[in-house]
Order: structure tokens, then C-alpha cells, then sequence
């Protein structure tokens, strides 16, 4: 599921890419393909590099790259163990909500963009997040979870006092702003819930599959009912 529009993007061979809190490494193998950069996936959590590394190399041995490279790293957002203006573009994508001092984190991930780099953050949308938190104690309790809310302007102020311009946002994955609905409603042993893993299986081949017709309404419902706000920043 990629949340990030890497068209958005003035992604040039050569360039060096962080994506901080790269989980899995959606973002990151997406990145991966693009012609001749240099990314670098990192997160705090050993596991979830596992994963990533292992996506990677599948990435590789089916020829699904640019002929670039990428590394991993294990790193904590609120403390980049990089030097000063780094990469030419740095991804967040989900990861401030978990933090709490989110402002040093803000900090952090401008400071090692180039200056007229590009920043791209996500976190979850105001409204469908604040109807989870309602729904559910658990979700909005869970170890690692979401600890806070943001409010459109709220990110873009956090952002632009780490120095960094906002140029463009939208929003995304509406389809799946259901599924978490239903998640929050049927408490937290849904998993198992038969309509929970209908709607999963309809993600799923949503997400492999790529209609047409499905992916197009998702993108009219974007506006509404999208899960995602990303925006996209320059660093002044």
C-alpha cells in the first residue's frame, strides 16, 4: 500500500532517499525502483528491518529496480545519526502520531534534508482517526499505537517551524478508512470476524490486482473518506 505519490516528486538518478520509519519498506522499495538512487529504509524496530531487507532482495532478483542501491538502518527518528543536509528527499510516512516528541522529531527529518529538498508526510486524517478513538479503547490504547490526532494545520505548523515550506498535500486510501471503522467496531478480537477478513481480502486484491474502476473510486472518495493526509514540504 503506498500512500506516498512518488509523480509528486522531482526524483533524479543519483539522488539519496531516506525513508524514516520504513516499517516493512513499502515506501522504501517503491523508491528502490526509480532509476539509479541511492535509498536508505530506516526504522527503530529490528523486525520490521527484517522484513524490509527481505523485500529488498526479492525486489532485486525479480529485476523490479532502477540499478541503484539501498541500505538499512536502525535508527530513532528523534535522534538521525546522519550528518546535516544528506538526502535529497526524506519520506515520514505513519510515523509521527507514534512519536512523542514529535517537534524534535520534526527537527530531526528536516535537518537532514538538502536544502530545496522534499519532504513528504503522512499521518492518519483528522475525522475517520477520531472516529476509531471513539469506536475503540484498545485501538487508541495498544502499546506503540497512536498516542496523538492531527488537525490539517496542525502537521503543516509543526512542519513549517522545523523550517521547511508546504507545496501540495492530498489524501488517500479511503477504501480502507471502512475497514478500520469495522476493525474498531467489532472489538479487538476482529481479526477473526468474518466481515473483517472479507473486507481484508477485498483490500488485498484491490492492492495486487489494481482495477481500474476500484482505484478510481478510491481516489473520488479521497477527499471524504481518505485514511491518509500527506503533504508534501521543500526545506527553505
Amino acid at each position: 500500500m503506498i500512500t506516498v505519490d512518488f509523480k509528486r516528486l522531482s526524483i533524479r538518478p543519483g539522488d539519496r532517499i531516506l525513508d524514516i520509519g520504513c516499517g516493512s519498506g513499502r515506501h522504501t522499495c517503491q523508491a528502490y525502483r526509480l532509476p539509479q538512487v541511492r535509498v536508505t529504509g530506516a526504522d527503530i524496530h529490528f523486525k520490521d528491518l527484517v522484513e524490509a531487507r527481505r523485500r529488498l532482495i526479492l525486489y532485486g532478483q525479480l529485476g523490479e529496480h532502477g540499478n541503484g542501491s539501498w541500505s538499512l538502518a536502525a535508527a530513532d527518528v528523534t535522534a538521525l545519526p546522519w550528518r546535516d543536509n544528506l538526502f535529497d528527499t526524506v519520506i515520514c510516512s505513519e510515523v509521527l502520531e507514534h512519536i512523542g516528541n514529535h517537534r524534535r522529531a520534526a527537527r530531526e527529518i528536516v535537518r537532514v534534508l538538502k536544502p530545496a529538498g522534499t519532504l513528504v508526510v503522512s499521518v492518519p486524517r483528522y475525522l475517520p482517526e477520531k472516529i476509531c478513538w471513539a469506536l475503540s479503547e484498545s485501538y487508541r490504547t495498544s502499546s506503540g499505537g497512536h498516542i496523538r490526532i492531527y488537525r490539517t494545520r496542525q502537521l503543516m505548523q509543526l512542519i513549517e517551524s522545523a523550517g521547511a515550506g508546504k507545496r501540495a498535500q492530498h489524501h488517500a486510501h479511503s477504501l480502507h478508512t471502512p475497514y478500520w471503522w469495522l476493525k474498531c467496531l467489532l472489538g479487538p478480537q476482529s481479526d477473526a470476524a468474518k466481515p473483517v477478513q472479507l473486507y481484508h481480502r477485498f483490500l488485498t486484491w484491490e492492492i495486487m490486482q489494481k482495477p481500474k474502476a476500484i482505484q478510481f473510486l478510491d481516489k473520488l472518495l479521497n477527499p471524504l473518506l481518505g485514511k491518509s493526509v500527506v503533504m508534501y514540504f521543500r526545506k527553505k
